[in-house]
């Protein structure tokens, strides 16, 4: 059974950073994209950034956010950097089970984190 488990979130004030972790159990990540997701109250899920060879990100966090992966600890990491008011939400981790290229749909991914709040303040 895959199990992935989201920790770091956190309140911070603008301008701060946090480093959330999530770390997966019952399969490696592989040659599948994995992500970090977001949901704000009453907003859409959105794509923050994926990774497989190399990260991918949302515009809106693009230069703020860093995504790596520890194969060895099987562990991926949001490094969030000059966090904004707008960033509050509930961040979850997701990975694949079969390779898609669609790594910015949510639809693309198979299991997911149970998720973890991160909120700015101003």
């Amino acid at each position: 059974q895959v199990q992935l488990l989201e920790s770091g979130g956190g309140l911070v004030q603008a301008g701060g950073s946090l480093r959330l972790s999530c770390a997966a159990s019952g399969r490696t990540f592989g040659n599948y994209f994995s992500a970090w997701f977001r949901q704000a109250p009453g907003k859409e899920r959105e794509f923050v950034a994926a990774i497989n060879w190399s990260p991918a990100y949302a515009d809106s966090v693009r230069g703020r956010f860093t995504m790596s992966r520890d194969n060895a600890m099987n562990t991926l990491y949001l490094q969030m950097n000059s966090l904004k008011p707008e960033d509050t939400a509930v961040y979850s981790c997701a990975t694949q089970r079969f390779y898609s290229s669609n790594y910015m749909d949510s639809g693309a991914y198979d299991y997911w984190g149970q998720g973890t709040q991160v909120t700015v303040s101003s």
